[in-house]
């Protein structure tokens, strides 16, 4: 498999899964606890992010030569930048539409994946 597929192919995986562990727990969180939808956000990415970077370093960026104490401060940035995308969206689409928490989440975290794989790809790993 040609390195830029294999990165894409990984990167679908193992984001899908972070991507469903961040979803489920802040679902679950705001539907079933109550928690406010920006605490439950931020509760699901802190459950997915160990899940990302695990995944992301031993499988989609597994050919990279940095080392984990270069690349694991830039991935927790990426993410961190991505994650502050994901809520000020997340919060602004709340406010201004009637769209419920769970779909808003969806379609945000599907938005905000691009830039990830691309900061992810070109400058943490």
């Amino acid at each position: 498999m040609q390195p830029f597929k294999h990165s894409v192919s990984w990167f679908l995986v193992v984001g899908a899964l972070a991507a469903l562990v961040h979803y489920i727990i802040a679902v679950m969180l705001e539907g079933v606890y109550d928690v406010q939808p920006a605490w439950s956000n931020l509760l699901g990415f802190c459950f997915a992010f160990p899940v990302s970077y695990v995944g992301h370093r031993t499988f989609t960026f597994r050919d990279n030569t940095k080392p984990h104490h270069q690349a694991f401060p830039r991935f927790l940035l990426v993410a961190i930048l991505g994650f502050l995308a994901n809520q000020s969206l997340v919060l602004i689409a709340l406010h201004f539409t009637i769209l419920p928490f769970w779909l808003v989440l969806a379609l945000v975290m599907l938005l905000v994946a691009v830039s990830t794989y691309v900061l992810s790809k070109y400058w943490a790993f």
